[in-house]
């Protein structure tokens, strides 16, 4: 198999030759897609802002994706070059190769899978392989998967393999199997009127990894399962009016989803919880309801003990077999997202809610053009724990109780005003209200837990007037994107200001700068400018960037890296067809 994948590569090049000028797309009867991206950064040494000197001067991330479909086979392949990787990414990636390659073929309903495969059971608890480019994180399987849908209703996954590191794979072996039942598409029959879905669904993932310490009898193979429930309910509006005069009215549904999930995994002493001989459990449970102009949505999770990697020694976000959630929300602007909250696998109890409201046109509030308002609230805490004594040699950590502890990881309170002003006017307010704990989350010690308010202003003005000669005068956009951060507590207050100017749709100007001018040093109260040009023409994306960059850390969906402070040029282009 693996001198099978490793001709993949000249396999794809060889149906690329045979392509029409007409349609570059089809080829020999399918179809090619691919994209392409390239970041490099040119780096200044900056002691001000705590920037190394590089060696290279210059570092550079890359990749490029082929991917081929005719009728039930696909194949494709993702070459991928670091010389060397940009600072912050994990320093494994370095030197180039085609670490992801698969081919898939499906027929009559089983689907196989050889090589490299993204896949999730559940939530993600026990088992999710997934990329995230700008986290630098990648755990595909390389291996092979099953996927079986055998009767309706009734669907199977199943797969073996080792996770990808880097451009190898790790220790441990990983394998597992998925199951989930529709019960209203298997008894149709007598659920056909029913319009509230129920599904539930169940999983079993384990790791096998040789025994090699000289000193602890660790587990080889350790087990973890998982069971869920889902019901999806949808309403029409006449069905909420049965009872009244008004049985007219078909125009929106009233939706609500209830999930819940429960996980359990057998003792797994490891790098990451002090090897501690405790068997860990995670519960994770969501609950969403809408109509027309509301949405309300609920999380929350249990986490206890629930790191799971196929590699016991591994560290940082390498070789991890599940997701754990960090249930808050994901702010993109610059001074929301400057204090991020990353998920605690050792254990967390953490909860969050949103309001989702659309103000109706012609009212006080709505205006001509309506209003949506969105209040959201998360908080993670610590759990209740007591220290266990060892036993037999054993070191058993600490038993928990249900309900959280004192300690407070994080907590966010935010809302946030959306509001259309005319045809050329829009803009987004933001408040926000954050709590950080830094020693837990950064691995300081001696932090106060950090205590912040950020307010944000973000306007986008569409002008009248249009620049060019004759017919080709185009519009320009102004965006207009002005934060502030206030807090006594680590360095202080901050401020941010964007100018981005949008020339038609094919260019775009834009200067920030953060300044740190509440830093209680009156050396370390910097400006961190930075100034992009970027040009855009169909799929293709061109930017140059000069700047400085602060650093932190960076996170999406409670996963992180640390972003180290740097000063020089950047340039990123990507393509795809």
């Amino acid at each position: 198999m693996k001198k099978a994948l490793l001709l993949l590569p000249a396999f794809l090049v060889g149906f690329i030759s045979f392509s029409s000028a007409q349609n570059p797309n089809n080829v020999a009867g399918g179809q090619i897609h691919g994209n392409f991206e390239i970041d490099a950064q040119y780096y200044n040494p900056d002691s001000l802002i705590g920037a190394p000197a590089v060696p290279e001067k210059a570092l550079m991330n890359g990749f490029g994706n082929l991917n081929y479909t005719n009728g039930n086979f696909a194949a494709g392949v993702r070459y991928e070059s670091y010389l060397n990787v940009l600072q912050g990414y994990p320093a494994g990636y370095k030197g180039t190769g085609i670490p992801y390659r698969y081919a898939t073929y499906n027929n009559n309903g089983l689907e196989v899978t050889v090589g490299s495969s993204y896949d999730q059971f559940g939530s993600g608890l026990i088992y999710r392989a997934y990329e995230d480019r700008g986290l630098g994180y990648d755990n595909a399987l390389d291996g092979m998967s099953v996927h079986y849908h055998p009767y309706k209703g009734i669907y199977l996954k199943g797969m073996w393999g080792k996770q990808r590191n880097f451009f190898t794979t790790g220790a441990g072996i990983v394998r597992g199997f998925d199951g989930e039942i529709n019960l209203n598409e298997l008894f149709d029959s007598c659920m056909a009127k029913t319009k509230t879905q129920f599904i539930i669904g169940g999983s079993f993932v384990s790791k096998y990894q040789v025994d090699d310490d000289p000193f602890l009898v660790l587990p080889q193979n350790v087990g973890a399962w998982a069971g869920r429930i889902n019901i999806i309910g949808e309403h029409t509006r006449h069905d909420l009016l049965k009872n009244r005069e008004d049985k007219t009215r078909h125009d929106h549904l009233n939706n609500y989803n209830i999930y819940g999930e429960f996980a359990y995994k057998i003792n797994d002493p490891q790098t990451g919880n002090n090897y501690i001989y405790k068997p860990g459990n995670a519960a994770y449970v969501s609950a969403t309801y809408s109509r027309k102009g509301l949405g309300v949505s609920f999380a929350a999770n249990r986490i206890d003990n629930f790191g799971f990697r196929s590699d016991r020694n591994a560290t940082g976000n390498s070789l991890m077999i599940n997701y754990i959630p960090a249930l808050t929300k994901q702010h993109t602007y610059v001074l929301t997202a400057f204090y991020p909250y990353a998920s605690q696998p050792n254990g967390q109890i953490s909860w969050q809610g949103e309001v989702a409201y659309k103000v109706e046109k012609g009212t006080a509030l709505g205006g001509k053009n309506g209003m949506d308002v969105t209040v959201n609230y998360s908080t993670a805490m610590g759990l209740d724990t007591t220290r266990l004594n060892d036993e037999a040699g054993r070191n058993l950590g600490y038993k928990s109780k249900i309900f959280p502890g004192d300690s407070l990881f994080f907590q966010d309170i935010n809302v946030e005003v959306f509001k259309k002003f005319s045809s050329n006017l829009k803009a987004t307010f933001v408040y926000a209200n954050m709590r950080y704990n830094k020693d837990v989350i950064e691995g300081h010690t001696g932090y106060p837990i950090i205590n912040s308010h950020i307010v944000v202003a973000d306007i986008i003005w569409k002008m009248k007037h249009k620049v060019g000669f004759g017919k080709n005068k185009t519009n320009l956009t102004l965006r207009t994107d002005a934060e502030h951060l206030y807090t006594k507590d680590d360095k202080g207050s901050w401020a941010s200001l964007l100018e981005e100017l949008t020339i038609g749709g094919h260019w775009f100007v834009a200067a920030m700068d953060e300044w740190n001018y509440g830093n209680s040093i009156a050396d370390q109260r910097i400006h961190y400018y930075n100034a992009q040009v970027g040009f855009l023409e169909g799929t293709n994306r061109i930017v140059i960037g000069y700047g400085k960059q602060r650093a932190g850390i960076f996170c999406v969906g409670g996963v992180c890296r640390f972003v180290p402070a740097s000063n020089g040029f950047t340039l990123t282009i990507t393509s795809s067809f």
